[in-house]
């Protein structure tokens, strides 16, 4: 589309905007990339002849490709003029019409430095010409080749110390492995332990299989040895749930004296505890997995959806001895018959060759300048992990939190409220936001200060009067 006709473009787009003119030349850009209007390399105008168009100052047009240029939307090319950035298209995703940004998926940022996509590349190429493809694309074993089974307890070694290879089945994700663990050892109106808090994947296979989820209070270390005794005396549950390191949502990480304080109340109530482990390597010294420290009465499930990329569809679960890995093998077989052996060969081959080494690596520092980021915006009004995915935020009296959200939603950016994640009782006046999804750091500033705008706001400004 010619510049001139970009500038008209935009024109039409602004029709009606009330607030901020910066914004709304913003809002144009976005809804001209969500309705197609601009594609994909279009060029814009030049920033002056914008503004003449606009009837603006320069100095507005510029505050608003600034904005555009740090969510992402556009970029700059020196001697050229300004774009829009290819895959703008593919950052926004559509709600009720409108064009919202997406912190709310718990993903690792996409990485330039490793490249995953040259990473894919190569060990694709690398994969056909070392296997057959009929192997590759055929059944197979349930539990995953002796070869990837070997990777996965090298790749946790760190955490998990030395494990033997018959403890170790290799699932299509930890939400197939939690369903294995969860379906073989639990039956209807069976009750489950976790955090007051917790995942909601673990909220929806309780529902599912017809488990009673129970809470237990935690504090800034996780769950309480206090609280999770008086709950097993109330309860008798038939199991424990829990995340160590960097708590989802909480970001609560439990210290050593803390992990063993916890299994020691699971060993007096005679209770079996899975350790949902998705974040356990990213922190830059790893602490010892519940597992490591009582082997013969914790469930290890660590999938590298939240440290490598969620659509390698792999996790690893470690039972305490070989009996309950063969029980186990025989639950991922009758919900998930096997892991893709493409993508788990892949993994396998990236473990080998330390490429996953790398890619671990980079979003540790990745994820460290994006905490950073959001310290600096943010400061006190959120907990985080100094190398963790997302930041559990503090929202004032004034904004419960699915009112803050919807608010949010209204503004353009999409977070998830406590209630997602509540066990029982009230839900805590919080939210959680993802890190990882953002473009870029610019782009992760620029939401960061959007939410730290709405948070100095007085929600009653906002209420409909009638």
């Amino acid at each position: 589309m010619p510049p001139d006709a970009v500038a008209l473009t935009i024109r039409r787009h602004m029709e009606g905007h009330r607030g901020p003119l910066y914004l709304g030349i913003l809002a144009a850009i976005r809804a001209a990339i969500e309705s197609g209007d601009l594609q994909d390399g279009d060029r814009l105008p030049p920033q002056r002849h914008l503004a003449a168009v606009l009837k603006l100052d320069l100095t507005t047009v510029t505050r608003a490709f600034n904005e555009a240029r740090h969510q992402g939307l556009i970029e700059a090319v020196v001697g050229r003029g300004s774009f829009v950035r290819g895959g703008a298209s593919a950052r926004l995703w559509r709600e009720g019409g409108r064009a919202l940004i997406d912190m709310t998926m718990n993903l690792p940022p996409l990485l330039e430095n490793p490249s995953l996509k040259g990473l894919m590349q190569e060990g694709m190429a690398s994969l056909l010409r070392r296997q057959e493809v009929h192997g590759l694309m055929s059944y197979r074993s349930t539990a995953g080749t002796p070869e990837e089974r070997a990777a996965g307890l090298a790749w946790l070694r760190p955490l998990l110390g030395r494990r033997g290879p018959g403890e170790v089945l290799v699932a299509p994700g930890a939400q197939a492995a939690l369903l294995a663990v969860l379906s073989s050892l639990a039956r209807p109106g069976d009750v489950i332990l976790a955090e007051r808090c917790t995942y909601p994947g673990l909220r929806a296979l309780a529902t599912q299989l017809g488990l009673v989820l129970a809470g237990v209070d935690m504090d800034g270390e996780g769950m309480l040895p206090e609280a999770l005794d008086r709950a097993c005396r109330e309860h008798a549950p038939r199991l424990i749930c829990c995340t160590p390191t960097i708590q989802n949502p909480t970001t609560a990480t439990m210290p050593l004296a803390r992990r063993e304080a916890l299994l020691a109340m699971a060993r007096r109530h005679e209770v079996m505890v899975v350790e949902d482990d998705p974040y356990g390597l990213l922190p830059d010294q790893p602490l010892p997995a519940l597992a490591r420290l009582d082997p013969r009465r914790v469930f290890h499930i660590a999938t590298v959806s939240k440290v490598l990329s969620p659509g390698l569809r792999t996790a690893f679960l470690i039972a305490p001895d070989e009996a309950q890995a063969e029980g186990m093998t025989a639950a991922l077989r009758a919900t998930a018959m096997m892991a893709p052996g493409l993508l788990t060969g892949l993994v396998h081959h990236w473990i080998a060759g330390g490429q996953a080494q790398d890619l671990l690596r980079g979003v540790r520092r990745e994820m460290t300048g994006r905490q950073a980021i959001a310290r600096t915006v943010l400061g006190e009004m959120a907990e985080a992990h100094p190398q963790g995915l997302h930041l559990w935020l503090r929202l004032p009296a004034h904004w419960p939190s699915t009112a803050f959200v919807a608010h949010m939603r209204e503004q353009g950016l999409a977070i998830v409220p406590s209630e997602a994640f509540t066990v029982e009782g009230e839900a805590p006046l919080r939210a959680r936001l993802a890190l990882g999804p953002a473009t870029d750091r610019g782009m992760l500033r620029s939401s960061l200060e959007m939410v730290a705008g709405a948070l100095r706001q007085d929600a009653r400004a906002y209420a409909t009067v009638v």
